[in-house]
């Protein structure tokens, strides 16, 4: 086994990935299995990195008898007469003679190693906000960057586009976002890192208490509904039998409505479009046809009513249809677990790539399992498990009028269909957005998304609708007002901020967004210090809480368990926040420390 050259603490050179540029880092660790190096450089950016790609400073610096050719800075000025980024931008328009090239080497040399130019200036930063700034820092910055992402370019195509001499915004925009350059950053951080190290959800303990931990508490606030007093301290005196939660026939129900939506997705209706670039580059495919097949599910649901089948069946089984999704989710995980051994590396998720067992197959150990271009992880995220929530919730409005011998809904049954059927609509009928989200770009498909995508989902989410068949709730129509414009309030902002976030990824040039400012970042992408993402970090987030709180207000307050949904959202909205930073503050480095300074709160303006 080779020894160790360099210390733990040792302030070395360290050649950035897929350049030959070397920058001062410092040693933080050494993997005696991989013989790789952790080191850091000066943006906080960590990189595991070969001794070949490691040198000292005494070997870096200027070695006697050294070529002008052998500086990737000579090469470079050798090719295309372009400047080192430390070199002032005086010089390359006074001189461009060999022997003043001669001269400044040295000073060139020092200044190529400092990584704090790597960092974006101030002046950069207000530029992008729309400031003025001058010519000279603006063009090392620019430069710098280009070093970063393409250091083999010549010094005229680095003017030509990326100088951030004053120019139209959507074409500057444009430029500084191309695909080119996030595919580059993407595939450098990958393969830099391609095991999962920081393991979230307290580990492989965590993650094995959660496998169990998830399943018995959908199970306890079912049981819970039931009780004629559902007081989350009035537990249920005698559980029911094993043999009562199964029942083969609501088992089959429960696949041939996930296989009638398999079908759905794969007709071949909706538009085809391109998700982002993965690690290796390539964009996966995916069909966008999620309104057809809500719109054919409600004639399939309208037919069976047509012909006085009964619906509220679900209701009459509902502990056995969760218990069936429990088993069916649990089957879908170990397949896919299976199937990610045989996967190559650049196609698991960075996200659950530990080496760990548990902890992989509950994150998701491939990052998008297909079967031919049937995408599994997509199909369930949107499709079985959101669908199927808002037939539940039908179900429920059903069995409600059955048992209370009503002709009419109640008031408060119509409000929790009703907002809940809205935002299962804006998520089909906004379907590509889900394309940028963290569950499709990082998290594998495993237990996690499996299990709550097709229990979670619909058997939690509709949990107000279930309390309300057991324990009406009258409600005036004042009330249902107010509770009605607080719904279109976190809509809205749910939305807003949404339709903001995605189109920004998508289109940073968009002219309908040339009134956003933001701070860029080395990876190539933005961070939005106006509109909703200058209010707060994740508007998004305050939204979605401020309608979980109307779905719940319907319920009435004689009971904690229908504002479950609100606390769980609340402490999962923290976390999923709380991981964004960590990734976030990992991937920008010291963007993200000044987007935290523009935008201090997290969720809740003035609070948090």
């Amino acid at each position: 086994m080779p020894n160790q050259r360099f210390a733990e603490g040792e302030v070395v050179m360290g050649r950035w990935p897929g350049s030959v540029l070397y920058y001062e880092v410092q040693v933080t660790s050494y993997d005696d299995v991989s013989h790789l190096y952790t080191v850091k450089y000066k943006d906080g950016t960590e990189l595991e990195l070969k001794e070949s790609d490691i040198k000292s400073h005494s070997s870096f610096k200027y070695r006697k008898g050294q070529s002008s050719s052998s500086s990737p800075s000579r090469r470079s000025t050798s090719r295309s007469r372009s400047r080192s980024p430390g070199r002032p931008a005086k010089g390359r328009r006074r001189s461009s003679s060999q022997s003043r090239e001669h001269k400044d080497d040295k000073k060139k040399t020092i200044q190529e190693t400092n990584l704090a130019l790597l960092k974006p200036s101030e002046n950069n930063t207000r530029r992008y906000n729309g400031e003025p700034e001058s010519t000279e820092k603006n063009d090392t910055s620019c430069v710098i960057l280009e070093q970063k992402l393409k250091p083999d370019l010549d010094m005229e195509r680095v003017h030509e586009q990326y100088s951030l001499r004053p120019r139209k915004e959507e074409k500057k925009k444009e430029e500084i976002y191309s695909e080119q350059k996030i595919f580059e950053a993407i595939k450098t951080i990958e393969k830099a890192s391609p095991k999962t190290k920081d393991l979230e959800f307290g580990g492989r303990i965590g993650t094995l208490m959660l496998i169990f931990f998830l399943p018995a508490t959908v199970f306890y606030l079912l049981l819970m509904c039931k009780q004629d007093d559902p007081s989350l301290l009035n537990f249920p005196s005698a559980l029911p039998a094993l043999e009562s939660l199964w029942e083969a026939r609501v088992f089959g129900v429960f696949l041939l409505w996930f296989f009638l939506q398999a079908l759905f997705y794969l007709l071949p209706v909706g538009k085809v479009v391109e998700g982002l670039p993965l690690s290796n580059g390539k964009k996966l495919q995916y069909r966008i046809n999620g309104v057809y097949a809500f719109i054919l599910t409600a004639a399939a649901v309208g037919t069976l009513l047509y012909f006085q089948f009964e619906l509220h069946y679900l209701y009459d089984h509902f502990m056995q249809f969760a218990v069936s999704g429990a088993i069916f989710s649990m089957a879908l995980s170990i397949y896919l677990y299976i199937r990610s051994l045989k996967a190559p590396e650049e196609e698991l998720a960075p996200g659950g790539n530990s080496g760990y067992f548990i902890y992989d197959f509950f994150t998701g150990h491939e990052l998008n399992p297909r079967i031919g271009s049937f995408d599994l992880k997509y199909f369930c995220e949107l499709r079985p498990g959101l669908i199927g929530w808002v037939v539940i919730n039908l179900a429920m409005l059903l069995a409600e009028m059955k048992v209370h011998n009503q002709s009419m809904p109640s008031l408060s049954m119509i409000l929790v269909n009703s907002f809940q059927l809205l935002y299962v609509v804006d998520a089909l009928w906004n379907e590509e957005a889900i394309l940028t989200t963290m569950d499709i770009t990082h998290d594998g498909f495993g237990f996690m998304l499996a299990f709550g995508d097709l229990v979670w989902v619909p058997f939690v989410y509709s949990l107000q609708a279930f309390y309300l068949v057991g324990h009406p709730t009258a409600i005036s129509w004042p009330v249902a007002a107010a509770i009605t414009i607080l719904n279109c309030i976190g809509y809205y902002v749910f939305r807003c901020a949404n339709s903001q976030k995605n189109n920004f990824r998508r289109n940073p040039a968009d002219p309908k967004l040339a009134y956003l400012k933001f701070i860029p970042t080395a990876t190539g992408k933005g961070l939005l210090v106006t509109g909703w993402w200058g209010f707060v970090r994740h508007p998004n987030y305050l939204g979605d809480i401020i309608m979980a709180l109307a779905w719940s207000l319907p319920c009435g307050f004689n009971h904690i368990l229908p504002y479950f949904y609100v606390i769980y959202f609340i402490c999962l909205l923290v976390h999923r926040e709380a991981r964004d930073e960590h990734h976030c503050k990992q991937k920008y480095g010291l963007a993200w420390e000044r987007y935290c300074q523009r935008v201090p709160y997290r969720i809740f303006p003035y609070i948090y």
